[in-house]
């Protein structure tokens, strides 16, 4: 019996190594960088951060993402202002 904890139990603790390592993989797909987390502290409005408290970084840095990208897109585009403009001056 003995025998037997002597050969599984090296063999059991190379899976966990393995399956730990597949964990550590997505994890760190998910997690954010410092640099990002300062720029998100640093650029966030009112709702960026209320999106933070109530659903966690993830989605309150996607929010701030798809808001500075929609930003860009429209500052890029001058017509764009134009409309802008038209739609608050009415």
């Amino acid at each position: 019996m003995q025998g037997l904890a002597v050969i599984l139990f090296p063999l059991l603790l190379m899976l966990f190594a393995l399956a730990m390592e597949r964990v550590e993989v997505r994890l760190r797909r998910l997690s954010v960088r410092e640099h990002e987390v300062e720029e998100f502290l640093d650029q966030a409005s009112d709702a960026d951060v209320a999106a933070l408290a109530n659903d966690g970084f993830p989605h309150a840095f996607a929010r701030f993402r798809r808001r500075r990208k929609g930003h860009r897109s429209q500052s890029a585009d001058p017509s764009s202002i134009s409309r802008i403009s038209s739609q608050q001056a009415s």
